[in-house]
């Protein structure tokens, strides 16, 4: 069994993850400004953190196992959950007279908050970080 610091801290490599992928498509929006015919493109993922964060969350304890009455019946499977981001056009801008609908200023403005949340979950995961640290620190003065 691994060593686990919380159940929800895979979720701030997860969110990371999803952060670094989003940055990538917003700058190939921005690097294809110029080509004809081309939509911009986006990814979504809260809903699959908040999916994932719930399922981790939830107590095991208030579920109901399955009674198996017959020792040749199949075995309960737990079924996957999906966690997948979803990718999207991120359509609602006139497109120019060369079919590209890509606006450097949402382009911009997307990558700016993106990047504002890539950092904030670092602090998270730093802060995280530095209280188990500062716990094992001092179990260590008291000897």
């Amino acid at each position: 069994m691994a060593l686990s610091i919380s159940r929800t801290h895979g979720l701030i490599s997860d969110a990371l993850d999803y952060r670094a992928a989003r940055q990538d498509m917003i700058a190939s929006n921005i690097a294809n400004a110029d080509t004809p015919f081309y939509r911009p493109r986006d990814i979504s993922f809260e809903d699959a953190l908040a999916k994932k964060a719930a399922d981790l969350q939830k107590n095991d304890k208030t579920t109901l196992a399955l009674a198996q009455t017959n020792n040749q019946h199949l075995k309960p499977q737990a079924q996957k959950a999906d966690y997948r981001p979803t990718t999207f056009f991120r359509d609602g801008h006139m497109a120019r007279n060369d079919g590209n609908s890509v606006d450097l200023d949402v382009e911009t403005t997307e990558m700016s908050k993106n990047s504002t949340m890539f950092n904030a979950l670092i602090q998270a995961n730093k802060k995280s970080g530095g209280i188990y640290k500062s716990v094992i620190d001092a179990s260590q003065k008291v000897n």
